[in-house]
């Protein structure tokens, strides 16, 4: 059996070199991942007199008198900003503005293959919060929405609260809300596959950053109690007694929410008789013991979400009795990727010209993510779509659009035909393509 692990263990280790290698010699060869393409035709140098001028100067005469145009004369309705200030990369933590960029690109390659967004990479040389603040909304009149992304908590809680107050457009924290959605979503799933409900399972959360805040908070209003949660930071359990945490709003609420056990100790703790275990901490492996997850109720869930080696091995859980275990990586079943949400969120919120990305949108994508997969058939390998599915895009999009349209966020009202139309057109285009 130990040899057997141990050959297990070798084979993505292997696949994960072999990556290592091939990445730095694609993203050299062709520097980088994005490029700006055209969409008009240019058939001849004469085209440039209505591209350019003095064509254009009627298009700028017509957006100034009413504002509204720029979403008919130009692509903003389709141009998301990625920001970040590069201080909490994957998995890899503060690695500046420019060592972001790599990732940055790949999100907006995601943007494009996904949803048919046009997302752009913007990252910026300064860490304090006021000043991408002032960055973004200075940015603003060009982009039709906001992704904010790898910035270190508990500043991303100010920042996003912030440009969410004083835009009028989608601004969303894809670490926040997009980790939760699609967590959530998988979540939804897991607990119908093994027999138990969402609203009597125990919950443990390793880590404490602003993911899983965010799980907890999506997972609260999906049906979880907030007592049958239990939340462990560096430090030890959240609970009642952790003076040092006091200055931090957000964990001191969830010490006071959660935990009603009043629970001490580490992660061993805290999985401890728990249903469920979803970390979004410290790459592994190792952060989480097999023998843990023995410890844990039976039937149990594990999502081990660190990237880019997870806490713990997923054949480990399931020798420690898991039934079913989620990653983030595509190498492993069951994927837990915000790929599967961020692009179709946007996508959805761009096509009603929503004002804002709120948490009913969200739960709303999660819960189409969730029924797309129900709806092929559930099992213990599968629990929610991969991102080769291209149909849940489109599903994921139209049920985001129409709650904005229902919430009255919307600046577009159309019906749920004419919404899935124009995003099948956008979604689907690059698939059409292909063939």
């Amino acid at each position: 059996m130990e040899e057997k692990n141990k050959t297990r263990e070798k084979k993505p280790l292997a696949t994960g070199n072999k990556t290592e290698e091939l990445t730095l010699k694609y993203h050299s060869y062709y520097k980088g991942k994005i490029e700006i393409g055209l969409k008009a035709p240019v058939r001849s140098y004469d085209d440039f007199a209505i591209w350019y001028t003095p064509g254009v100067a009627e298009p700028c005469r017509g957006i100034k008198n009413n504002r509204e145009r720029v979403f008919e004369y130009t692509n903003k309705g389709n141009f998301v900003a990625i920001v970040t200030d590069g201080t909490r990369v994957l998995g890899l933590g503060d690695m500046g503005a420019e060592a972001a960029l790599p990732v940055m690109e790949g999100k907006a390659m995601l943007f494009k293959y996904l949803g048919g967004v046009d997302a752009f990479p913007i990252c910026l040389a300064t860490k304090d919060a006021e000043e991408i603040i002032k960055a973004v909304k200075w940015i603003a009149p060009t982009f039709g929405g906001v992704n904010l992304e790898d910035i270190e908590s508990p500043k991303c809680y100010y920042i996003l609260e912030r440009l969410q107050e004083e835009l009028s457009m989608p601004v969303w924290h894809d670490d926040q809300q997009g980790t939760a959605l699609v967590i959530l979503a998988g979540l939804i799933n897991a607990v119908k596959v093994v027999g138990k409900s969402l609203s009597e399972v125990a919950i443990s959360l390793v880590g404490a950053g602003a993911a899983n805040m965010n799980v907890a908070k999506y997972m609260c209003t999906a049906g979880v109690k907030w007592e049958n949660m239990i939340m462990v930071d560096s430090r030890g359990i959240l609970n009642a007694e952790r003076e040092d945490v006091k200055g931090d709003k957000y964990k001191w609420e969830i010490c006071e929410k959660t935990n009603k056990e009043g629970r001490r100790g580490g992660i061993k703790e805290a999985m401890r008789d728990t249903d469920v275990c979803i970390a979004l901490s410290t790459p592994g492996p190792g952060i989480i013991k097999k023998e843990w997850v023995a410890g844990m109720a039976e039937d149990a869930i594990v999502f081990a979400c660190a990237n880019p080696v997870p806490e713990i091995w997923p054949w480990e859980a399931e020798e420690g009795g898991a039934k079913i275990v989620a990653t983030g990586r595509s190498d492993f079943k069951n994927q837990v990727n915000n790929s599967l949400g961020f692009p179709a969120v946007f996508r959805g919120a761009l096509d009603v010209r929503a004002t804002c990305i709120t948490d009913d949108m969200c739960m709303a994508a999660a819960d189409a993510i969730a029924r797309y997969a129900e709806e092929k058939g559930i099992n213990e390998g599968y629990i929610i779509p991969r991102m080769e599915e291209s149909e849940m895009y489109l599903c994921e999009a139209v049920a985001v659009g129409m709650k904005a349209i229902e919430q009255g966020v919307a600046e577009r009202k159309m019906s749920v035909e004419e919404l899935e139309e124009e995003v099948r057109k956008k979604i689907l285009l690059r698939y059409c393509s292909d063939c």
